[in-house]
């Protein structure tokens, strides 16, 4: 046993998370792993010819916070001859496979987490040096009949064990792989030489097992590009396996939530809370996924907040925005409103730190799990973020039309409260005049997305639904309060009609039931029912925009 090879510490921070109340397991990702140390013989070969690349090499990339070290650590504790797991796992997922106890604890791991530090790091040379020499030790201890010299290559001590142990193999399990591209001290030069450094410790080595490789980057490509060409790279937004390993599954959240209910004496977390806050992000094999910090930390503190994006999320947000305002920033605006916008990802462009297409900062926003992706579009993907671009773009003057109209938005919520319809009117207009291509002017989705920017600053008090179900028909927009006694808004759009129509609509499919409860129960809602037409007029050049408000139902006592 040794600091990095066959160690105890994976197995430690394993067991803790284990421990945990709300752990999910994810070991049938084994099931996916242990096949790739079965290839055998002509297989294997056969497999590295036609493809030129081995599967035993594996590269998957996740962003932060989505339960890649956690895997990691399990990966290594199940493999790993440091320490005796059996315990945990005979009660977890992957005991129920043919192959469980033959593969349990009986390979050699080298597990590295890179981005532990040496003291005072601040050259890339003594942030690798000390990862060579740790290993080193570890395997100068762990064969000391080798002769393994402490000037030798690492390649060349683990061939040295490989040729005069009897063909011993290793399992790498590599975690944060990416954390140098990060770091100010690293330069392009170190980044180049970071990338063969792993090329020569891993490829076309035969004393390689499997290697298992976890970051947020996706493999940088530097040079010719062939140094770690021996890797599949698996991502959230373009591969489908083992996707269903990172972020929880809507069937995962439920199970947890069932946990919380049992466990939590005064729960105030809903499921439908956490939906609406964590969930978004979909996979390239059309799973929907929650955020597993961010379920986890709402469940663990029973109230629902920003968990995941509570550290730095704001700098970051706006550095890729900021990276070409003018470029994106329509774009942004759109996606606040909650209306998807297309673009071509192209991952490696998140490897650059100098953006600067639309394209390649929203390949950089999606690898880090800012954007959603989905079928060539992107979108914000839950409550979460979207409240930190609504801060971004409330705060930064340099959005121009964006930050103006974010600011006018809360005169639009009290305006509407206090049935001030010409503010209303007002802010309307100017939202439509400043932020609408004149192609898409006139059409009713365009009027749709302005009123999720004139009532952006609802978002911090309401969750708006777009198209619900209310009644007998389905409403154009329904604002839920997050408090039950705070005005409900039901909103519906009429394009060359009149706002009088719009409210006789309301009334007419009794859009209101959805706040009003069945007959004879307490209804959820005790505020305000408002209902409030919005009319386009494209004829009328005098008066094109109107509203309406009117009270359907008083506060209840």
């Amino acid at each position: 046993m040794g600091l990095y090879l066959n160690n105890t510490s994976a197995y430690s921070l394993f067991r803790e998370d284990f421990s945990l109340t709300y752990y999910v397991d994810k070991t049938d990702i084994l099931h996916e792993l242990v096949p790739l140390l079965e290839l055998k013989g002509n297989a294997k070969e056969q497999t590295r010819k036609t493809i030129g690349k081995s599967p035993k090499y594996a590269a998957v990339t996740r962003p932060r916070r989505f339960g890649k070290t956690v895997m990691a650590n399990m990966i290594a504790s199940y493999f790993g001859k440091g320490v005796d797991s059996h315990k945990e796992f005979d009660t977890l997922k992957v005991s129920r496979f043919p192959w469980y106890r033959k593969h349990l604890n009986q390979h050699n791991v080298i597990h590295i987490m890179f981005h532990e530090l040496p003291d005072e790091a601040t050259t890339y040379t003594r942030y690798i040096s000390r990862i060579k020499a740790l290993l080193l030790d570890d395997l100068i201890m762990a064969y000391p009949d080798v002769k393994i010299r402490e000037t030798d290559a690492l390649w060349d001590a683990l061939t040295k064990v490989y040729e005069y142990g009897g063909g011993e193999q290793f399992i790498f399990v590599l975690d944060e792989w990416d954390y140098i591209y990060h770091q100010d001290f690293a330069t392009d030069r170190d980044k180049a030489d970071f990338t063969k450094f792993l090329s020569n410790l891993l490829k076309d080595k035969a004393y390689v097992e499997m290697a298992y490789m976890t970051g947020i980057l996706p493999i940088a490509k530097y040079s010719s590009g062939s140094e770690l060409n021996m890797f599949f790279e698996f991502s959230m937004a373009t591969k489908v396996k083992y996707s269903q390993y990172f972020g929880f599954t809507d069937e995962e959240v439920d199970a947890l939530y069932q946990k919380y209910l049992l466990t939590e004496p005064d729960p105030t977390v809903t499921r439908a809370g956490l939906k609406l806050w964590y969930d978004g992000y979909l996979t390239a094999g059309g799973k929907n996924l929650y955020n597993p910090r961010s379920v986890v930390g709402a469940l663990t503190y029973n109230q629902l907040g920003s968990y995941w994006t509570s550290s730095g999320p704001y700098d970051e947000i706006f550095y890729y925005i900021g990276a070409n305002t003018d470029a994106v920033k329509d774009d942004v605006a759109l996606m606040v409103a909650d209306t998807p916008v297309p673009a071509k990802i192209q991952e490696y462009a998140a490897t650059s730190m100098e953006l600067k297409t639309r394209d390649e900062i929203f390949s950089a926003m999606v690898v880090y799990g800012f954007l959603n992706y989905d079928h060539g579009y992107v979108s914000i993907p839950n409550k979460e973020l979207m409240d930190k671009f609504t801060e971004v773009v409330q705060r930064e003057p340099s959005l121009g039309n964006v930050y103006k109209l974010t600011k006018e938005s809360g005169r639009m919520l009290e305006a509407t409260k206090a049935g001030n319809t010409e503010v209303m009117t007002e802010l309307l207009e100017y939202a439509h005049n400043t932020h609408s291509p004149l192609q898409a002017y006139s059409n009713e989705a365009e009027l749709a997305s302005i009123i999720r920017w004139v009532y952006l600053k609802a978002l911090d008090s309401y969750r708006i639904e777009r198209e619900d179900k209310a009644g007998i028909g389905y409403v154009d927009f329904i604002f839920y309060p997050y408090n039950k006694s705070d005005d409900a808004i039901i909103m519906e759009l009429k394009v060359n009609h009149t706002a009088d129509e719009a409210i006789g609509q309301i009334k007419e499919r009794q859009y209101a039931l959805r706040f009003t409860g069945k007959f004879g129960e307490n209804p959820e809602y005790t505020g305000r029912i408002l209902a409030v037409g919005i009319a386009y007029r494209k004829e009328d050049k005098r008066r094109r925009h109107t509203c309406k408000v009117e009270v359907l139902r008083e506060r209840l006592n």
